[in-house]
């Protein structure tokens, strides 16, 4: 068996030999600062003109709204009114630029023969009732067959997503109070 992995691998190597060309790469040299200059005057960056903006422009508007601006972000108050919403169960991602935060498994102590998994979507830069959307998914203990689907109940995400949108309202006026 080791043999012919090796006559394998041998193959593999020669045939991707065979596959390189004589013919010289050309590459290109280093581009001066005043040429980069041009470039970017001309074409701009990818990062638009004021680079990414992580958590607002820091005008006042932005700050009512909790928006988050350059392309990429959500709203901060539905951010951080979902992590606070969902901070008993452990994460197991949470992305602030795509907006989406998904838990890992987590089996309350009342009933350990179930476990909950969350994924909270956040679907806008504005502080909306459709700017949230949140998925529960619940495995059972089987024992023998191991965990198993279960089905859950439509008005526990609709809660879940009503707590969120309640938080988020109490935080932006925190913070328009605190102005």
């Amino acid at each position: 068996m080791r043999k012919n992995s090796l006559v394998i691998l041998a193959l593999a190597v020669a045939g991707m030999a065979a596959c390189a060309s004589d013919v010289p790469v050309e590459v290109p040299g280093e581009i001066s600062n005043e040429d980069n200059e041009r470039i970017r005057a001309q074409h701009g960056t990818i990062h638009g003109e004021e680079g990414i903006i992580a958590f607002g422009t820091g005008s006042d508007s932005d700050e009512d709204n909790g928006a988050v601006y350059g392309g990429i972000g959500v709203n901060a108050y539905l951010w951080r009114a979902s992590l606070e919403t969902i901070d008993f169960m452990p994460l197991a991602q949470a992305d602030p630029f795509g907006g989406v935060i998904i838990t890992d498994w987590y089996s309350p102590p009342e009933t350990p023969g179930e476990r909950f998994k969350i994924n909270v979507y956040i679907l806008d830069t504005v502080l909306r009732a459709d700017g949230v959307k949140v998925a529960i998914f619940r495995q059972t203990d089987g024992t023998d067959a191991g965990w198993a689907d279960a089905a859950v109940d439509a008005e526990t995400a609709t809660a879940i997503e009503d707590n969120i949108l309640t938080r988020a309202r109490e935080l932006r006026i925190a913070a328009i109070n605190s102005q």
